[in-house]
């Protein structure tokens, strides 16, 4: 009998896990489709947009509410750090008196699906007083937002992602992929590169993608690990000992990097001859090792580590211009300053 129960309760989760993992793909699906259907909208009205954007001699005010509100947050988010100086404004504040903030130099985006709140009722005569240009972003293309807007961008979906089709699911993120489309569209226009993007992120990983060099992360000085043509194999495996990275370069008498020998190395030689430690790195060592120079990318490092053509590697030692070793970086050295390739 317990038997049983236990079978069917299984039975019930593991119908139960169907069913949760339909209802996702269904969501996608909704979405997907909601997301074409504002694609194929996209017209002369969104070119008008990003001129109007372009023109804009003060700054993009965003705007909404609920829902749309957080939306238009991310919107003037991005926008921001892309290149447009944007910032939000809840309705409700802007008609007790953060329309001071407002210039008639500005340009309003508006998000609202429906274009009717009560909220938006109340504040766009104020913004017609001023004369600012105004952008909707809405589903409702008779809207009263739609009317009292210079330009609409349309994006009414046929149905939300929600199983009642009430709460907002596809129509907000029409909106977001609209926000995004403007924010794309206005980096190609104004020339955004990504010197600009990574002055306006210092202190996150994006920006030290962008900006950390191998310069700054790797050893230096009695950290790296060399030794001479001539030293013996047991003096090469005492200098990997000691600097603990799992590798030495050999240098000639000009100090310029001729090879390397890794402990993997050194395993596999000494398996095959237990007697090789008298033997001089030369006659064993690898030549060309992998190197990099200062002012390459910490990111672009971490990149070629990873995609060596002969499989991945975990150090590159780094030369200056007449192949003198001045350092070496690892792969945790570029781990631990918080880069990844993902």
């Amino acid at each position: 009998m317990k038997t049983n129960l236990k079978n069917e309760t299984a039975i019930k989760l593991i119908d139960k896990a169907k069913e949760d993992i339909q209802r996702a793909r269904s969501v996608f699906d909704a979405e997907i489709q909601g997301l074409r259907e504002v694609r194929d909208q996209v017209g002369e009205d969104f070119h008008r947009a990003v001129e109007t954007i372009c023109k804009c001699k003060g700054r993009l005010i965003v705007s909404g509410v609920g829902k749309s509100g957080v939306i238009a947050k991310k919107i003037a988010a991005t926008l921001t750090s892309t290149g447009t100086p944007s910032f939000y404004i809840h309705p409700v504040e802007a008609a007790h008196g953060d329309l001071g903030l407002v210039s008639d130099k500005d340009v309003v985006l508006f998000v609202s699906k429906s274009g009717m709140s009560d909220e938006l009722r109340q504040l766009l005569p104020s913004l017609g007083r001023l004369r600012i240009t105004i952008i909707a972003i809405t589903g409702n293309r008779n809207s009263l937002l739609a009317k009292h807007s210079d330009i609409v961008l349309h994006t009414k979906v046929s149905r939300e992602a929600c199983a009642m089709d009430l709460a907002p699911t596809t129509s907000t993120t029409a909106a977001l992929v609209m926000g995004d489309a403007l924010a794309s569209a206005l980096i190609d226009r104004k020339g955004f590169k990504k010197d600009d993007f990574a002055r306006f992120h210092p202190n996150g990983i994006l920006g030290r993608r962008l900006t950390l060099t191998v310069e700054e992360l790797m050893r230096t000085g009695e950290d790296v690990p060399l030794v001479k043509l001539g030293t013996t194999l047991k003096d090469a495996l005492l200098e990997i000992i000691q600097k603990r990275v799992g590798c030495t370069g050999v240098v000639d008498d000009k100090n310029k990097l001729r090879g390397i020998i890794t402990d993997g190395d050194l395993k596999r030689i000494l398996v095959k001859k237990p007697d090789a430690l008298k033997t001089p790195v030369r006659e064993v060592m690898t030549p060309e090792p992998k190197k990099v120079p200062p002012d390459i990318l910490a990111s672009d490092a971490l990149s070629a580590m990873e995609f060596n053509p002969s499989g991945p590697i975990t150090m590159f030692f780094v030369t200056d211009s007449k192949d003198h070793p001045i350092g070496i970086i690892h792969i945790h050295d570029i781990l631990k300053a918080g880069l990844n390739l993902e």
